[in-house]
Parts: structure tokens; C-alpha cells; sequence
């Protein structure tokens, strides 16, 4: 199977979906009178496509990586800030399960995108980042 070659984020998928999901958070929360919830849902909404643009734009692999990780946490937030939604009765509940269950798919597509750009680089594709002190195999580091 050929690999893509994308020229610029614009070109991404993953982007494009983002994006489209961004501008209908923003149209579904506009009449919302509690301010802060609405700017904050809207604030997460724009932040996993604008990650993944600005990750695309950095130098490396690595740090493209980073940036969807961001991007992936922003979109559990914001599902999270749906559920709330919900519950607080500011949107129908068909709507809000519809919007979680988009925000799911391009949870899935951020993840499955990290594991094409680590395995590309030789990174264990299936294994989270190793936390500070920890080495990849899961071990911690020896002490001195």
C-alpha cells in the first residue's frame, strides 16, 4: 500500500473532521447564556484542530505526536463538557449523544493516527509515551 504524502495539514483528514465538528459546537452552544460553559466548550472544541495543525507544522515526527496527544486529551474534554451539557439540560439529549459519538470517531482517528506516525519512526506503536524515569520496556530507571 502507497503512503500519502500530505503537503500541508489542510490536507489531513483528521483536520478537515475536526474542523467541521468545531463549527458545529459553535453553532449548537450559540444561544447559550451561561458564558463560561459555552466559551470553554467552544475553547476545547477549536483546540484538537488546532493542534493537529500546529503539531503538522512542527519539525519532527516526535513533536507531531505530542500535538495529537494534546489534540486526543482536548477531545475527551470536550466530550466530557457534553455530557455535562446534557445533564444541565443546555442541549437535547439525541443531539448530544450524536455529537459525543462524533467526537469519538476522531478520538479514534488522532489515535490511530499516532500509531502510524510512531511506527513509522520504530516507536512502539501500541504503548503510551514512557513516563519520566520510566524506560519502554515499563521498568524504572536504575538508581544510581
Amino acid at each position: 500500500m502507497e503512503e500519502k504524502s500530505y503537503q500541508s495539514f489542510e490536507d489531513l483528514l483528521i483536520w478537515k473532521e475536526a474542523m467541521r465538528f468545531s463549527v458545529e459546537i459553535y453553532q449548537l452552544f450559540k444561544e447559550s447564556k451561561d458564558y463560561g460553559f459555552k466559551d470553554q466548550i467552544q475553547r476545547a472544541s477549536v483546540s484538537f484542530p488546532s493542534n493537529i495543525a500546529e503539531g503538522f507544522e512542527r519539525q519532527t515526527d516526535k513533536e507531531f505526536v505530542q500535538y495529537l496527544f494534546i489534540a486526543k486529551g482536548s477531545n475527551g474534554e470536550l466530550r466530557t463538557q457534553l455530557y455535562l451539557a446534557i445533564e444541565l439540560k443546555y442541549i437535547e439529549r439525541k443531539a448530544g449523544i450524536e455529537m459525543i459519538e462524533k467526537a469519538r470517531k476522531i478520538s479514534s482517528m488522532i489515535g490511530n493516527l499516532i500509531k502510524v506516525r510512531r511506527a513509522k519512526n520504530g516507536v512502539n506503536a501500541g504503548r503510551p509515551v514512557p513516563l519520566k524515569g520510566e524506560r519502554l520496556t515499563g521498568s524504572p530507571k536504575p538508581r544510581n
